[in-house]
């Protein structure tokens, strides 16, 4: 029995070791899995922000810089009251003046004599100028109230830039120092920055392009999207319904988190008829719609006609939030047959190809002047379009759910969706409801217990 037991010592060894592995393999491929989807959009795996600072001209005591908001994300940008940038400097740096963005608040100044600067603070919060402030206060793709549009949707309008003058900072590439811990607020949370990193100098051309010239210095700073670090829970929903079932499948209950009653209002309630009630608020405080799902958007698929070559969609979008106007707003939809679309009424359309060889990705938007601009919960707090899609007879099928999406996000936010098994359903499909399947198989035990 003795030369049993190194035996078996070295069996349990290894199996101890092959569990130790695999336990390792699976704790790395969650925590890669979690990690990765908190900042990376499957959708849009490019989309970021990204801070570009361009040091312009030597000062006396630091440095004239250009700074670019420039947002890459296909189809997600920043709402009123727009974008909040805040850092933290390397040294004793103060902003002696600012063009085309401020400061939220200017610190203790108090050392200094004569010319006061614009903000003392060691870790600054910068916002951008309103619209109609006087042309010797603006800059560049400035003035905008912080609100940037999505790359995907409108390229031009997708960039926020200010000027500032820093002092005490360093008056050469050598001993300027990085400022550090970059947030971004787009207005709410979500955005998580990197380190600011020194790239090759940014190139200029002058107006008539024959003369190119290059900042002193450049640095970049990237920031991220997270669903997860904007919100607990989903800010919208989806439902859907069809033609061939009477049946409407709705947003799953709680879908955006269980509230009381208390923080919801009542679509016929008198106090939508007081003054300022659904005023927006400064902390952005929803006055939601009472539903059972207490989302402030939901977004309505529904699969209209089919026909022998075609197949027709309606989608409407419906806000529940009283103190809430949409604008530029944005909705994206996955599924397989959105590679032949046809035709969109009375949205704009654009495909997403975040990958060459897969084309089932589309972005909605509104037309404008005419929609695009989702009111506020009430009669006109809803826009809609009709989608005809043509037909991939190799691939099409009303079965089993095919003809609804995949996933769905409203304003860069990915939606809830209904449980599969809640889908519309055929009414010739296999599926039986739980009475009649128990009436079929009592009969069946009566039968065999006659004979």
């Amino acid at each position: 029995m003795g030369s049993n037991r190194p035996a078996d010592h070295h069996q349990q060894c290894r199996s101890y070791t092959v569990v130790k592995f695999k336990f390792i393999i699976v704790s790395f491929f969650f925590v890669m899995m979690f990690s990765s989807s908190a900042a990376f959009d499957p959708l849009d795996p490019n989309g970021n922000i990204t801070i570009k600072w361009d040091v312009m001209s030597w000062t006396p005591d630091g440095y004239v810089a250009a700074v670019t908001m420039s947002n890459f994300q296909l189809y997600r940008h920043i709402i009123s009251p727009g974008w909040t940038l805040g850092w933290t400097w390397a040294k004793k740096e103060v902003i002696w003046s600012m063009v085309g963005a401020q400061t939220t608040e200017q610190g203790d100044c108090s050392k200094f004599k004569g010319n006061v600067p614009h903000c003392c603070k060691k870790t600054p919060t910068v916002v951008d100028l309103l619209p109609g402030v006087p042309y010797n206060q603006q800059f560049s793709n400035c003035c905008k109230g912080g609100v940037v549009a999505a790359w995907g949707q409108d390229p031009t309008a997708s960039v926020s830039a200010f000027q500032v003058s820093v002092g005490l900072a360093g008056t050469s590439n050598k001993t300027v120092k990085l400022p550090k811990n970059f947030t971004l607020l787009g207005p709410g949370p979500g955005y998580t920055c990197g380190p600011a990193k020194i790239v090759p100098s940014t190139t200029f051309f002058t107006p008539d392009r024959r003369r190119k010239t290059q900042a002193l210095m450049t640095w970049n700073v990237t920031c991220t999207y997270s669903q997860f670090l904007a919100r607990k829970n989903p800010s919208c929903c989806v439902s859907f319904s069809s033609f061939y079932n009477n049946t409407i499948t709705p947003c799953p209950s709680c879908a955006c988190g269980c509230q009381s009653k208390n923080n919801c209002i009542k679509s016929d309630s008198k106090l939508l008829n007081v003054l300022g009630i659904n005023t927006p608020r400064k902390d952005n405080a929803p006055l939601l719609q009472c539903t059972h799902h207490m989302c402030p958007i939901r977004v309505h698929w529904h699969v209209k006609l089919n026909y022998k070559d075609y197949w027709r969609v309606k989608i409407a979008i419906t806000n529940f939030n009283y103190r809430m106007n949409y604008t530029q707003w944005t909705l994206v939809a996955q599924h397989p047959n959105l590679n032949n679309v046809t035709q969109v009424f009375s949205f704009d359309y654009k495909p997403l190809v975040p990958y060459q060889s897969i084309n089932d990705t589309g972005m909605f938007y509104g037309m404008k002047f005419y929609n695009d601009l989702l009111m506020e919960a009430g009669p006109l707090g809803n826009v809609q379009s009709e989608i005809l899609l043509q037909k991939n007879k190799e691939t099409f099928t009303l079965k089993q759910g095919w003809a609804f999406p995949r996933r769905v996000y409203f304003n860069g936010d990915e939606c809830m969706l209904p449980p599969p098994d809640a889908y519309p359903f055929l009414p010739n499909s296999a599926f039986t409801n739980s009475a009649s399947f128990s009436i079929l198989i009592a009969s069946l035990l009566l039968l065999m217990t006659v004979w």
